[in-house]
């Protein structure tokens, strides 16, 4: 229990390879004001860490670490994009949508939810990167496999959009997506919502690679993309 004791396990446990000094505790829980004994409010959380976790999961007193091999959901997920990145470039599009799958399970849940604290915000952050180029070798992937693959394509393409409307590649994949299925008019809609969204918002273009495959729909609109 508690807000506290939740952000030292996860603080510890993505900082797990090396040791965690107690100042480095203390400046994390009071980035602006400290209590009037900190060292003593961090000693007392500690113990209750402690006694959560069991007995030697959290080692050492003025440098402390996790022991054992604790699974981490954080590194598995950065494990999986990297088996989807292998297996994209080795072109084999199965195993990058099984390990891009893994990762997007793992990632599915917020960071910390409820917790504003700036390093939980900045770790969440790094995990929607992670995400989004998960979500990008899985969308460039399925498309490959066939059958269900196109539908997998847009969904990928329509969670990234979702979560980042700016980010030209969601929105290509979801025009290949849309145009592999035979449905190039909501394709072209797809690149007038973002050429609306750039002009009004950035008063900017689509990219070339959006702007290419808008054209070649436009001219051979039965051309598989």
């Amino acid at each position: 229990r508690g807000r506290q004791a939740r952000l030292v396990v996860a603080y510890m446990a993505w900082n797990r390879a090396r040791p965690v000094s107690r100042d480095e505790l203390i400046e994390l829980l009071w980035p602006r004001e400290a209590p009037a004994s900190p060292d003593d409010v961090l000693t007392a959380l500690l113990s209750k860490i402690r006694a959560a976790l069991g007995p030697g999961t959290l080692e050492g007193r003025r440098e402390l670490m996790l022991a054992g091999s604790p699974w981490i959901d954080v590194e598995a997920a950065h494990a999986a994009l990297e088996r989807a990145e292998a297996a994209y470039e080795a072109s084999d599009w199965a195993e990058t949508c099984r390990a891009g799958h893994d990762g997007l399970d793992v990632t599915a849940a917020p960071f910390l939810l409820a917790h504003d604290h700036p390093w939980v915000e900045q770790r969440r952050r790094e995990l929607e990167e992670l995400r989004l180029r998960t979500l990008e070798r899985v969308g460039s992937a399925a498309p490959e496999l066939g059958g269900s693959g196109i539908g997998a394509a847009e969904r990928s393409g329509r969670a990234i959009v979702e979560s980042a409307p700016f980010r030209e590649s969601g929105h290509l994949l979801l025009m290949e997506a849309l145009a592999a299925r035979g449905d190039v008019a909501e394709a072209l809609r797809a690149y007038e919502d973002l050429r609306v969204r750039l002009r009004d918002e950035l008063g900017a273009i689509p990219g070339a690679a959006v702007r290419g495959l808008h054209e070649r729909l436009l001219t051979a609109p039965d051309e598989p993309p």
